[in-house]
């Protein structure tokens, strides 16, 4: 179960072709890390906006929303272990950073149903 990525200029819609015209940016190489990662600091109780992203649903931040998850990557990046998911935080603080510093933009967290 992995959890995909995109950084998009607007609100994207929810059909995938049409929302392929505001995307700005993706990350799908860390998904299985990261849901592992934000899976389990979920079940250890670590409060937070990233770790309240269900690895199995769909969720979106904005920019604002964004420049607060970006203040939970030290923390998170202290509480992982393997380096597959600090490879995943990295990436995904990226593009948080990204998103934090363009007007306008959403993130689109995208997990696998099961």
């Amino acid at each position: 179960m992995g959890i995909d990525v995109e950084l998009h200029s607007a609100r994207p819609t929810r059909n995938w072709r049409k929302s392929r015209a505001t995307l700005l940016q993706s990350s799908y190489g860390h998904g299985d890390a990261l849901a592992g990662a934000l899976g389990s600091l979920r079940l250890l109780g670590v409060p937070g906006r990233l770790t309240a992203v269900d690895p199995s649903g769909d969720a979106l931040m904005n920019e604002q929303e964004s420049a607060t998850a970006l203040g939970e990557i030290p923390d998170l990046r202290q509480r992982c272990t393997g380096e597959r998911q600090l490879a995943a935080l990295d990436d995904l603080a990226t593009l948080l950073e990204q998103c934090a510093g363009t007007p306008g933009s959403y993130l689109r967290f995208q997990g696998e149903s099961t």
